[in-house]
């Protein structure tokens, strides 16, 4: 059961409820769902909402997406067990248009995208949040595992409380408009307290695994996905080590992502070779050693800024940073330009500094902002 600690926990950063609305975006999720009973618990006036993103969850056995039909089920039950009035936002055109399209270019220019951020800046906290505001809402409240604090310039972000969970990474686009609105009750939990939660409110997705896939791929194969949205992506090429000899061959470049060691086809090498870099315009794999892989220098676009004050300071900050969400941070200097974008020098090289991936920068737990790694 679940202490008065716990729930105050989750709670934090939350104003009284009453009189107050919340709209929860409920994914069917046993995340979304145990916001949606804490809010209502505070005295909120809940309303939840679920997106309308995809249909593959309907057709794949045993796939585990999220805001597809199985789930959609599941939080219309949330809803009915708490009490909730819920509605379906059919939001598939846009999630085609904004997240599904930009991933498959993404992967076509040799880039590894991250199509969660994608979906966060876009149908998640500029759509839905507009939906909620439509409703009257003084509050959308999501499931994820991350901190929302008030200070002096604004709110910002922390990491969660359970690292394991730390969704921070996912949530660096968002912008200091947008927080004002946002809430996530769930940063100062970890899974079992959330589970114990669930089981309290008495839901039946007390016990539902976790979402795994990027829910417009919940098999798992990217290349199949790239190729139906953009026919002849998957065009034969070369495999050349980093003097340029031909090692083999390819299907096509979506196929591979830097770093990758593992289904190069390449045999009788001295040493493991990893993909240190992809050339589509020439439809090559260029692969090396695995010293070949360390980067310490490199660019990002469409930096936003968390951290205190409107912009980044003009002579940069020190900060650590992720280049992808399971990489340990590490330190680094970060110098802005004019441009938007902003130069990045980490202290020691990193192996699979990869095109198209985020890289998010950290001051201790909190949340600085962060930008898209660029070519180069």
């Amino acid at each position: 059961m679940p202490s008065d600690t716990d729930l105050n926990a989750a709670l934090d950063g939350l104003a009284p409820g009453r009189g107050r609305r919340a709209v929860v975006a409920m994914s069917g999720g046993v995340d979304s769902s145990v916001t949606a009973g804490l809010l209502a618990e505070a005295g909120y006036d809940v309303v939840g909402l679920t997106m309308q993103l995809t249909d593959h969850g309907q057709v794949v056995p045993g796939g585990r997406t999220c805001c597809a039909g199985q789930d959609i089920h599941d939080a219309r039950r949330v809803a009915d067990r708490l009490g909730l009035p819920h509605y379906v936002v059919d939001y598939e055109s846009t999630f085609r248009r904004d997240v599904m399209d930009p991933f498959a270019d993404s992967y076509v220019r040799g880039e590894t995208p991250v199509p969660c951020v994608l979906c966060n800046q876009t149908v998640k906290f500029r759509d839905l949040l507009a939906a909620a505001r439509d409703l009257g809402a003084d509050v959308l409240a999501t499931g994820h595992y991350v901190r929302w604090r008030d200070t002096e310039g604004g709110p910002g972000l922390w990491r969660a409380r359970d690292a394991a969970k730390d969704q921070s990474y996912f949530l660096f686009a968002t912008t200091r408009e947008q927080l004002e609105t946002l809430r996530f009750p769930l940063g100062g939990l970890d899974k079992t307290r959330t589970r114990a939660l669930a089981a309290r409110y008495g839901l039946a997705v007390h016990d539902k695994p976790e979402s795994q896939d990027i829910c417009f791929v919940p098999d798992g194969d990217y290349a199949r996905v790239v190729e139906r949205l953009r026919p002849g992506a998957l065009e034969p090429g070369e495999i050349v080590d980093t003097a340029g000899r031909v090692l083999g061959r390819h299907d096509g470049v979506i196929h591979y992502t830097v770093g990758q060691r593992r289904g190069l086809g390449i045999g009788g090498t001295a040493e493991p070779l990893y993909v240190v870099r992809l050339e589509p315009e020439s439809r090559r794999v260029v692969v090396g050693p695995r010293a070949a892989l360390g980067r310490d220098r490199f660019t990002l676009r469409a930096v936003n800024w968390l951290g205190p004050g409107a912009a980044m300071p003009p002579d940069g900050v020190r900060a650590t940073v992720k280049i992808r969400n399971t990489f340990a941070p590490v330190p680094a200097t970060i110098a802005p330009r004019d441009d938007g974008r902003a130069a990045v020098t980490l202290d020691a090289p990193a192996d699979g500094v990869s095109p198209g991936q985020a890289c998010v920068l950290y001051d201790g737990d909190r949340v600085l902002g962060g930008g898209w790694i660029e070519r180069g």
